[in-house]
């Protein structure tokens, strides 16, 4: 008689306990503080293997507000705002939101700017065989919308580097869905962004986008990334903002850090300053 191979219900209930599950699949493992190396190494490795499957050679970072509205948006936002102050037109709020509205719109240039060059150099650098400069942005809303936008409307991949914050934040709809990923550590998601970058465009943008630009300038300016154009769109804004030459005069940067630094409006004028560029291997430094 052969021997029976029905488990007892001991052996069925340390199936089911939570340490013989495989350590890989094991969600309460992987959450423990002292796993946070391994998962550093996973985001690392994740975005970086799924890049090399989809043959992507170099990029081109697309930086900015994620408030920034699509000119038809903004403008339906000023209107409504305006229609508003008309019914109660001493109302501090409706005034500011109408102030708030105008610069908005003002600022809706720069949607269109992103997208239109997102279009251009997704044209000139993508098609069957290499995918080079292909757009990298943070996945968002706004101005990281209209790069991938561009690079969709042109059927070109894209890349969006999407971040766990503790509010609602989701992908655009214009991300390559292959190339859509999610992050846990600011860390990474910064890592992957200058990984293959061969410049960086950035838009008038916040706390984010100061944050990203100053830790590129950093890392290019002390040559741990090799050395890459650093495009900054809206002359205005940024001489506003942020007075590069004080720093100067203050003798807290050199006056060739200046160099590093190019200003441009159009999105002929970017490409022109990256196009012009003597073409080098990405590369940064990990170790």
């Amino acid at each position: 008689m052969a021997a029976s191979h029905e488990l007892s219900p001991a052996q069925k209930d340390l199936l089911k306990a939570p340490a013989y599950k495989m350590a890989f699949k094991d969600p309460e493992l992987m959450d423990r503080d002292e796993l946070r190396p391994v998962r550093l190494l996973l985001e690392l490795q994740k975005p970086e293997l799924a890049m090399q499957d989809q043959h992507i050679e170099s990029t081109i970072v697309v930086f900015g507000s994620a408030r920034t509205l699509p000119p038809d948006v903004a403008e339906a936002h000023l209107t409504a705002a305006q229609h508003a102050l008309a019914e109660n037109p001493s109302d501090p709020l409706l005034n500011r939101a109408v102030r708030v509205a105008v610069k908005k719109l003002e600022h809706s240039s720069y949607y269109k700017t992103a997208r239109d060059f997102a279009a251009l150099v997704s044209s000139h650098c993508q098609n069957n065989e290499k995918c080079n400069h292909v757009i990298i942005t943070g996945g968002g809303p706004g101005i990281m919308e209209a790069g991938n936008r561009g690079a969709f409307d042109v059927g070109a991949k894209s890349i969006g580097l999407n971040i766990e914050l503790p509010f609602e934040q989701a992908p655009n709809a214009y991300v390559s869905p292959e190339l859509c990923f999610n992050f846990h550590y600011f860390a990474i998601r910064k890592m992957h962004f200058l990984m293959r970058a061969q410049a960086l465009v950035a838009f008038p943008g916040g706390f984010g986008t100061m944050d990203e630009l100053f830790e590129s300038l950093t890392l290019i300016q002390t040559r741990t990334v090799s050395p890459i154009p650093v495009i900054l769109v809206g002359r205005n804004f940024w001489e506003r903002i942020l007075d590069f030459d004080a720093l100067v005069d203050e003798g807290v940067i050199s006056p060739q850090d200046l160099d590093l630094i190019h200003f441009a409006e159009s999105p002929d004028e970017i490409w022109s300053y990256i196009h012009n560029e003597d073409p080098q291997e990405p590369q940064i430094d990990l170790d």
